[in-house]
Formats: C-alpha cells, structure tokens, sequence
C-alpha cells in the first residue's frame, strides 16, 4: 500500500466528517484539503523533476478509492484534479516549471469540452469562452480548458483544431453559484470563464498529439507512466472516483443493514433477500475494481517493456472500463432498493451516497453507449466515429 492511501485511511473518520459540511459549501472545506495535500496523492502521477512520486496508476487508483469511499466529493476531486499531473507531465518544460516550480503542491482543475474559441496572435492566442463542470476549481491555482482554433474572423477551423489551453488563476473567473445539482455537492464544480486571455504557444497542447504520445515521445521518452495514453488514463481517473464511492455506498449499508428492522419487525441482517443483494453488491463493486485494475497493470507491463497500447486495446479498454463501472453502479442501485425509506431521509449517509453516485454516472467518460458502437464498429471494419474517446 503507498504511503498517501495509508494515510487517508488512517484520517478515514476525519474525512467522513468533512463530507456533509463540504455539501453544505458547495465546495470542500478547508480541513478536507488539509488532508488531501499531507497524504501527498494529488502528487501521485507527478513527475519526480517536479517533486511528484511517479506512482503506479493503480496506486493512485488505490488513494482515489479509499478518499472517495468516505468523502464522494473529495473523492471524485480526488480522481479528476489528481489525473492532471499526468498531463503536465508530457508538456513543455516551461509550463511544468510555471506550474510546479515554486510549488508542487499546486492544483490544476479542467473542463476538457472544447467551448473555447482562440484566435492565432504572435507567441500564442486570444482565448475566450466559458465552461461548465470545473471540479476543484475553489482550490485550483491553474486550469486546462477545451477549445477550438479560429481564423482571423473567430470562426473555427475546419476540421476541427482542439487544444488544451492552460491558464493560471489570475487570467480566468470562477463563477460563483453555478454549481446547484442533486449530488456530488462538494466538489465544487463551477463554470469559469474568460475574454481574450492571453495564452503562449507553451501553454497550448494539441488535442491529437495528447492522445498519440507525441508529447510524451518527446518530453518523458522510455517512462512507462507517461506513455499509458491519455485515452486510457482519464476514463481510468473517472473509474477511480466512481468506484470509491460505490464501496464507500456498500459500506454504509453494511452498517445500515446491521442495526435496521422494518416496520413489519423484520430484521435486515437475517432477511435472506437482503443479504442476497449486499453479498451481489460487494462482489460486483469488487469485480469491476479488480476488471480495470488489472487491464491498467497489463498495460503498464507492457508499455515499460517498450511495446504500444494499440487502438484495439484503448478501445476494449473503454469498453471494459464502462461496463465495469456501470456494473458497479447497478449492484448499488440493486442494494438500495431494500434498505427501506429510512434510507431516503437526508441525513442517512444512504441517501447521499445513492445521490452522489447517480451524478458520477453521467460523466462522459461513464457512457456506455459510445463505446460499445466504437468497439463494435470497429471489430466489423467499420469507421470508430469522431465522438469516440479512446
């Protein structure tokens, strides 16, 4: 076990307590990130130039699970704000040392949907736009947004030119009271946004070249971590994320179940048909940890002995990793069906780790559907449509 998992569990019963009060903010408090920064996780895909650990992707899914488990919210910050390291770590130099130099420590938030639009000016572009979903971003001293080059006139190029734009704090605004949704309260996840900021050509990666190693060709030649590709490491993020807060759901029903009798007098932990469901719910949530961790160890096995994650294997990847996800989440679904209304009451860690879990499910990188048309289509020699993310 690494050290930063080890040490959010022995700080479990702290952290749980910071959930409720992080929901009632709309944000994580302040001891949540307290936590967070000493168990050095956000630290775990970092490279070690910059004062990261260069961890092993399941490590980092190991310290992703066990926050997530008792606080969804930091949980899910977590994965999303924890993945971004990998990124920074297959850029320019300069950014790196920008980001990372004075202090590793540092937070990088996203959104990744390309709603910005940039205009080509000397040294770099003029960005402009605004995004949804930025997790973190209270805490985040930089951000990666999505968005398209433009001509002259600010109408973009076609085909479609996506970059990677990363800004610091001072050159975007986070707008306040954008993030009002029935689950996953705490991550904070507001809309930021900004006109005609100013980003250097440094700053700036290519969409493509992300998801095809050049910069990590380039930048980090012959380091396993770094050529695991980004198609494979984010949904692998989002996974981890999701995951700890299903276990931390079976969880709560283990304690849950343990102490209830229904108003008929029957007593949950000797209702057959409820112990059915929990010993269903547990191995499945388990399963589907073990199907993705395993897939990601394969991969890394395999990149670190000088061999390629092939599009056949990123795209059953994503397969797996949805189905494995979705697994999860329907064997939860199942459990909670029998837990009773005293489940439903706000209050029950129940009925907010049910809550969470639902928004995790419609993260993108929790779609089923595209996956399986992309798979598929791609198995019968057809063309894996643009939408596909692999």
């Amino acid at each position: 076990m690494h050290e930063a998992t080890r040490y959010i569990l022995d700080h479990a019963d702290e952290l749980r307590a910071e959930a409720d009060p992080s929901d009632e903010l709309g944000r994580i408090t302040d001891r949540t990130v307290e936590i967070l920064r000493a168990s050095g996780g956000m630290k775990l895909l970092q490279a070690k130039d910059f004062g990261g650990h260069e961890a092993h992707p399941n490590d980092f899914m190991e310290w992703v699970m066990a926050v997530g488990m008792n606080h969804p919210s930091a949980g899910w910050i977590a994965g999303v704000v924890g993945i971004h390291p990998w990124e920074i770590a297959i850029a320019d130099p300069r950014l790196q040392k920008e980001i990372y130099g004075d202090d590793p420590e540092t937070w990088v938030a996203s959104p990744y949907a390309p709603f910005g639009r940039a205009k080509p000016v000397d040294g770099g572009f003029l960005f402009t736009g605004q995004w949804p979903y930025s997790t973190g971003t209270d805490h985040s001293d930089w951000v990666i947004l999505g968005g398209l080059v433009t001509d002259a006139d600010g109408k973009p190029l076609m085909p479609p030119d996506v970059r990677h734009f990363i800004l610091p704090r001072e050159d975007y605004d986070i707008v306040e009271d954008s993030w009002n949704v029935m689950g996953l309260a705490g991550t904070g996840s507001k809309d930021v946004r900004m006109t005609d900021a100013f980003v250097p050509d440094f700053r700036v990666l290519d969409g493509v070249h992300v998801r095809d190693n050049t910069y990590s060709d380039r930048w980090r030649p012959e380091n396993p971590l770094y050529a695991m590709r980004f198609g494979v490491m984010f949904p692998f993020a989002i996974s981890a994320g999701t995951f700890g807060i299903a276990r931390g759901a079976v969880r709560a029903a283990w304690d849950h179940i343990e102490a209830r009798v229904s108003s008929q007098g029957s007593v949950s932990k000797a209702d057959p048909f409820v112990l059915a469901a929990l010993a269903r719910a547990e191995s499945d949530v388990e399963a589907s940890i073990i199907h993705v961790q395993s897939i990601i160890a394969r991969f890394y096995d395999t990149v670190a002995a000088g061999g390629d994650i092939t599009v056949k294997d990123r795209l059953r990847f994503r397969v797996d990793q949805v189905r494995a996800t979705d697994r999860a989440i329907e064997a939860v679904n199942e459990l909670y069906r029998l837990m009773g209304s005293s489940s439903i009451q706000k209050g029950s860690p129940l009925e907010r780790y049910w809550r969470d879990l639902q928004v995790a499910s419609t993260h993108v990188c929790n779609s089923r559907e595209p996956c399986y048309v992309a798979w598929g289509l791609d198995a019968f020699g057809g063309d894996i449509p643009p939408s596909a993310q692999y």
